[in-house]
């Protein structure tokens, strides 16, 4: 039961965050009437609201006034540098996952939202915003990982803000990047790029990378959760044009969920499966076997599964020529 209803806290959580309830008591807190107050919310709800979040550790309270804890503050406040911005995201998630069962008849989502090029500007941003806050802790440590020595030219595909390029141009300065997005995305991208400082060494590319072409000459193409979006097809198709876009010898590296042949391994990866099934119309996770065929066949060699510390998985291989 206790798994059951854990879905109450995730609520709880996810709607402060909605309502910007920690950035509202930043820093020197107040009362749940005036809360209401600024939001125009029912104070008998937004009391007992900030009641649950003391329970849950999140408030304190004294002599009626609610104050965010240390925990809050660092990491529940929008303009803090360590914000979650993963909430908002699951915030927008929970509409999917509620169509789960009824998802169970049809076979792919029954909620679609608009492609992710035609979406609003406050869901690109949070989306990106979400994005960045994963890949800004997974690419210090994929950097790692790769064999970056001989790299000069890297596309990063489906790249979003940039993190990971940010993380291969630090790990060696030789580097320059090209991040290719969605032309609504990339606008936002280029913001990400100034901020890093590194304009001169990661520059954008815009396209749809199911319908254009990747370009040529790179010697790393790296593609980080966005397989798992698209059906096998795609992904073959994808996979093909990333092998085109590389130099002899270049690699092309996809970090995404690899699953053990039947599909329970990993745990993430088989509740992510779900919600690209309540999501998306064709997209899933994908057994290491599948993905490691698909780079096969577009003729890279020497496929290999590599795991960061932290569990990151990684598919490599190489174009062979060189």
């Amino acid at each position: 039961m206790e798994m059951a209803n854990a879905f109450r806290m995730s609520r709880i959580i996810l709607t402060a965050n909605e309502l910007d309830i920690f950035d509202l008591l930043e820093p020197a807190g107040n009362s749940s009437a005036w809360v209401a107050a600024q939001l125009q919310s029912f104070p008998r709800a937004t009391d007992r609201l900030l009641n649950a979040l003391v329970s849950l550790g999140l408030l304190v309270k004294r002599k009626q006034i609610f104050k965010n804890t240390a925990f809050a503050t660092k990491f529940l406040v929008k303009t803090s540098p360590a914000y979650l911005g993963g909430l908002s995201l699951s915030n927008q998630t929970w509409k999917t996952w509620s169509t789960l069962t009824d998802v169970m008849y049809k076979g792919t989502s029954i909620v679609m939202e608009a492609p992710i090029n035609e979406r609003t500007n406050a869901w690109k941003e949070s989306f990106i915003a979400a994005m960045h806050a994963r890949a800004g802790k997974q690419a210090d440590e994929i950097s790692l990982v790769l064999d970056l020595s001989a790299t000069t030219r890297v596309l990063d595909v489906g790249g979003g803000s940039g993190a990971f390029s940010f993380a291969m141009v630090r790990q060696n300065p030789a580097i320059t990047a090209t991040v290719f997005d969605l032309p609504n995305i990339i606008p936002l991208t280029s913001k990400y790029i100034l901020q890093s400082g590194l304009s001169d060494k990661v520059d954008t590319l815009a396209g749809d990378y199911l319908y254009d072409t990747l370009g040529a000459g790179y010697d790393l193409v790296f593609m980080s959760a966005i397989i798992h979006i698209n059906s096998p097809e795609e992904n073959a198709l994808l996979i093909r044009k990333g092998a085109d876009a590389l130099i002899p010898g270049g690699q092309l590296v996809i970090v995404d969920h690899m699953m053990n042949d039947d599909r329970t391994e990993p745990l993430i990866g088989a509740v992510f499966a779900l919600n690209m099934l309540v999501g998306t119309l064709h997209g899933d996770t994908y057994t290491q076997k599948e993905v490691a065929g698909w780079m096969q066949e577009a003729g890279l060699t020497g496929v290999t599964l590599k795991e960061t510390l932290s569990g990151i998985q990684l598919m490599v291989g190489c174009k062979a020529g060189a």
